[in-house]
């Protein structure tokens, strides 16, 4: 069931931290590429006017075509813009603990700057 009322949609412009990494599904033979992209902000410290940048590290997964592009065209430390949806897995290790991930599923053919 579709909510018309609400929107997953994450827009980021940040740099590659390292190349994608492309693999295909055995079952499916689909292609899936996985990389980082960082984005940075400048804060204010705690009682002081001096700013300090802050990276923030995002997971990135892309399917399909759009994997095997991503493959081909960016590189570790490209400044990319890409527009995707959030994703969160959950899953259970092999010791029992309860695990989860959230990622960023790119959607569009990321803008290359």
């Amino acid at each position: 069931m579709r909510d018309v009322n609400s929107l997953n949609k994450v827009i980021l412009i940040g740099h590659l931290g390292a190349d994608p990494e492309l693999r295909y599904i055995p079952q499916t033979d689909r292609a899936v590429a996985n990389f980082s992209l960082a984005t940075n902000e400048l804060v204010f410290k705690p009682d002081s006017d001096e700013r300090d940048s802050r990276t923030e590290w995002h997971r990135i997964v892309v399917w399909g075509k759009l994997a095997e592009f991503s493959e081909k065209y960016l590189t570790k430390g490209k400044q990319i813009l890409l527009e995707g949806r959030l994703r969160t897995e959950k899953w259970q290790d092999q010791e029992g603990n309860k695990r989860q991930t959230t990622a960023l599923l790119m959607q569009e053919v990321p803008l290359i700057m």
